[in-house]
């Protein structure tokens, strides 16, 4: 998951308290009776934000998986459609004062754009705390898009994470887009042997290459998305690594270790099991390194 690993592994400071096992009990029906129409105010902040820039999903998504691969600061404000986790928060401390905190927002928001990308749904666990000083040298522990399967899986067992839940999560790629920066040394010069990288579809690698030209005019926004459906939350992500199209060399890498291969093949054949199973996982992963110490932060840039 640059939604990573890549996508979806990369680069944001924290809402929520320090990674350690779930010391706090979230619930579904935390804001109930407190603010009943928060769930309301935010998917309807999500999907105007989705209309006006189809982005916004796979920028959310991200923002969910790095909250909570590092716990214990602030939001990375300078990450894209952030302004949609803040125009949420300001409508609903009008609508229920220093009730929703910033986690719970991004942890909503996660969900509805999955749901709204065509993807599944699942009750969010709520009641996380926001944190109240910023790690940001902690980014250093996010997977990155480079990693090997063992790697992945001792980065994702840190927080709690199943070998499944990885190649799950991962899954998060099906919707988003990647700069040239995270793939482009598995196109050139990749080895003392290889020139391209032999796991991946040489065709594909010709593609890429057109895409991520080695010019000094390369525009800043160079890249590639990462399945060919996009906008669409889907399993052809798994088809896509079958066939040597992983554009990361960490997605690439499930396919080539048995621990990983059955699960990817299981939900390349299987749509229905990888919304299952990442519904599941999504729930286990927001419910890790959660604790009831912490504030609801009244503007999601400045502890209160």
């Amino acid at each position: 998951m640059a939604f990573s690993k890549g996508l979806i592994f990369a680069m944001i400071f924290a809402v929520l308290a320090i990674v350690k096992p779930s010391e706090a009990a979230l619930d579904a029906h935390y804001y109930d009776q407190s603010c009943p129409a928060a769930e309301k105010i935010i998917l309807e902040t999500v999907r105007n934000a989705t209309l006006y820039d189809p982005k916004v999903p796979a920028r959310l998504l991200r923002m969910f998986f790095h909250d909570c691969f590092i716990r214990d600061g602030p939001p990375n404000i300078s990450v894209r459609s952030f302004y949609v986790i803040e125009d949420a928060k300001r409508k609903l401390e009008k609508a229920c004062p220093r009730t929703v905190s910033c986690a719970d927002v991004i942890a909503i928001a996660a969900r509805d754009v999955v749901t709204l990308s065509g993807g599944p749904y699942w009750s969010v666990l709520k009641g996380r705390k926001d944190g109240t000083i910023s790690r940001a040298n902690e980014t250093r522990n996010l997977p990155p898009p480079t990693f090997n399967v063992s790697q992945l899986i001792q980065s994702f067992a840190a927080r709690g994470l199943s070998v499944k839940d990885m190649v799950t999560l991962s899954g998060g790629h099906t919707i988003g887009f990647s700069h040239c920066s995270s793939f482009e040394s598995r196109l050139q010069n990749f080895s003392k042997f290889h020139d391209i990288d032999p796991s991946m579809n040489y065709a594909f690698a010709q593609t890429l290459k057109k895409k991520c030209p080695r010019t000094s005019n390369r525009g800043k926004n160079a890249g590639t998305v990462l399945d060919s459906t996009s906008s669409v939350f889907d399993n052809v992500y798994y088809k896509q690594i079958l066939s040597g199209k992983g554009v990361f060399g960490s997605d690439q890498a499930l396919l080539g270790d048995s621990r990983t291969k059955w699960i990817v093949e299981t939900f390349a054949q299987d749509q229905k099991a990888f919304f299952r199973e990442f519904a599941a996982s999504m729930v286990k992963l927001g419910n890790f390194g959660v604790k009831e110490t912490g504030q609801v932060r009244v503007n999601t840039r400045f502890v209160n």
